[in-house]
């Protein structure tokens, strides 16, 4: 993977660049669609393509490892040749997804240990299987395996989690640079910076992920019941230390507002499930602010989704038409909602990039927080 940075907004620490990966290039900042098991929930793979307009989608590593297996995976080439996607994919590790079992699983020095939530049956992630796991899978860019900590931790928790994340991460590394991808193409290996919301470890964290020299890197454990401000006060510690010249990724975040103080704050790449979860329940996100697509308000207003939006939908569809898909549970309204709220997740980070390059990212940022933060 190569990373060009174009231009360093004046006025702030956003950044456009160009990552490239043999499957593709990617213009950042870029939101990645997130598809779990395989599949971005109710989203078709041209849909993707053509209409939102995805550079590049998530896989997880932990749902792609139950089901459907790595030996269906292995046969079938790939994600990418499982699902039909030939631009860049991204795995995470399965970190996150282990920490959210909380009761499910044990740390140990050896790794992961938990249960599956499909069937009970007994598992073990190690800083070394999650590598060869997704060399299995093939995706482009790969995570290291490390421990996710509620946002709310004691600083001695803490401590002992970054400590146990950093000795996995010097493991997970050796292995992949003594390993080689299965089909024929390169992929990349990021570290993940943790350390809670305590800026010493923090900073810890950030010196040994930038010592090991990685094609780019992470920033995971934010947006995990930490208060906001403290989220942006961690990316602003962590991005005075990572490199310049290599990309950086807040993992799972966010908000549009999040995304854009992110970009302010130096990050390039961003995923979240949001767009997708939320449209499913009826938020809209849009250039004018939230709507809740099953309010009484909507009934007769037959002006357009979001008029001259991104997505086809936007102008396809009325307000009152979707209100009604919703009001009547109609699989339609999710996939609606689905395209038009990952379109604009898209179009919001590529327009922050055009106002990069064009020298007016923080007027136009103010402006924006603003307007997307306004309920409809």
């Amino acid at each position: 993977m190569d990373f060009t940075l174009e231009h360093t907004d004046i006025n702030s620490r956003a950044r456009a660049g160009i990552i490239t990966t043999d499957h593709g290039t990617i213009t950042t900042p870029i939101f990645m669609p997130v598809g779990t098991v395989a599949s971005v929930k109710a989203v078709h793979q041209h849909e993707l393509k053509e209409d939102i307009q995805a550079q590049i989608i998530l896989g997880n590593t932990y749902h792609l490892y139950l089901r459907p297996g790595l030996e269906i995976l292995r046969q079938a080439g790939g994600l990418h040749k499982f699902n039909g996607w030939n631009r860049p994919i991204l795995t995470d590790s399965g970190g996150f997804q282990v920490f959210s079992l909380s009761e499910n699983r044990k740390l140990t020095e050896e790794g992961a240990h938990f249960r599956s939530h499909i069937d009970g049956s007994k598992h073990l992630f190690t800083p070394e299987n999650v590598v060869d796991t997704q060399r299995i899978i093939g995706s482009d860019i790969m995570m290291a395996l490390d421990e996710c900590p509620p946002g709310n931790s004691d600083y001695a928790y803490a401590k002992k989690s970054l400590a146990l994340t950093q000795r996995w991460l010097e493991r997970g590394w050796k292995h992949f640079q003594e390993t080689e991808g299965l089909y024929g193409y390169r992929q990349t290996f990021f570290p993940i910076v943790q350390g809670c919301v305590y800026p010493d470890l923090r900073r810890q964290a950030a010196l040994h992920v930038a010592e090991l020299g990685a094609d780019g890197n992470a920033i995971g454990g934010l947006a995990v019941g930490e208060p906001t401000e403290k989220m942006y006060e961690m990316i602003e510690v962590v991005n005075e230390i990572l490199p310049q010249d290599k990309p950086r990724y807040l993992m799972g975040v966010g908000t549009p507002a999040n995304i854009l103080e992110g970009i302010e704050r130096g990050i390039d790449m961003f995923d979240c499930v949001m767009p997708t979860r939320n449209g499913r329940n009826g938020m809209l996100f849009t250039r004018n602010g939230i709507m809740n697509m099953r309010n009484k308000k909507w009934t007769d207003d037959f002006s357009p989704i979001d008029e001259g939006g991104p997505s086809y939908v936007d102008r396809q569809y009325s307000k009152a038409y979707l209100r009604h898909l919703f009001i009547s549970d109609e699989i339609l309204a999710m996939q609606i909602a689905s395209i038009h709220n990952l379109a604009f997740y898209v179009w919001l980070t590529q327009e922050a990039r055009r106002q990069i390059l064009a020298g007016t990212f923080k007027s136009w940022k103010d402006e924006m927080i603003q307007r997307v933060t306004h309920r409809l």
